[in-house]
């Protein structure tokens, strides 16, 4: 079992993996903004189950890296250049189906909620939730469940459906 500790001594959320728990969970981190990135890479780095194994800046390249890398986790933004973030993970879902994919963007919009989640994506944390929500949908998506973050309407067509 793994546990991922929340920011500002919330305490732990645990994760649960088919896997030993001596293993890392392997984490590609997409987007175009790199102090964001940084950001991003700052929390992750804090929890010793996560390896970052790569970062990249943009659509084409997240697809290229999913292929090579086949990891665990990836965390995709939406305004990518070369291929957006939507296009990106349906080309994921094909080369790297095994990748648990959470978008991490600035997108708020009802139908792009629900276009990114159409791709099989098990997440969607708004940026400006990252800080208090991130770490949450990482164990929560990790741990079988779906996530969006709390700052988003969603209707009927937002809604995701167990399969």
């Amino acid at each position: 079992m793994f546990w991922i500790q929340q920011p500002f001594g919330d305490s732990g959320v645990q994760i649960r993996r088919n896997c030993m728990a001596t293993s890392s969970l392997r984490v590609l981190v997409v987007d175009d903004f790199e102090p964001f990135r940084r950001v991003v890479a700052s929390i992750l780095q804090k929890q010793p189950e996560l390896q970052i194994i790569c970062e990249v800046s943009d659509g084409l390249e997240a697809v290229q890296r999913a292929e090579k890398l086949q990891p665990d986790l990836i965390l995709l933004d939406i305004g990518l250049p070369n291929l957006n973030g939507i296009e990106a993970a349906s080309h994921i879902r094909q080369v790297a189906p095994g990748a648990k994919i959470i978008f991490l963007t600035q997108n708020s919009d009802k139908e792009i909620v629900a276009a990114a989640l159409s791709t099989g994506a098990h997440g969607y944390v708004l940026k400006k939730d990252a800080g208090r929500e991130l770490l949450t949908g990482l164990a929560g998506v990790l741990g079988g469940n779906d996530f969006v973050s709390s700052g988003i309407e969603r209707g009927d067509s937002g809604e995701t459906e167990d399969t």
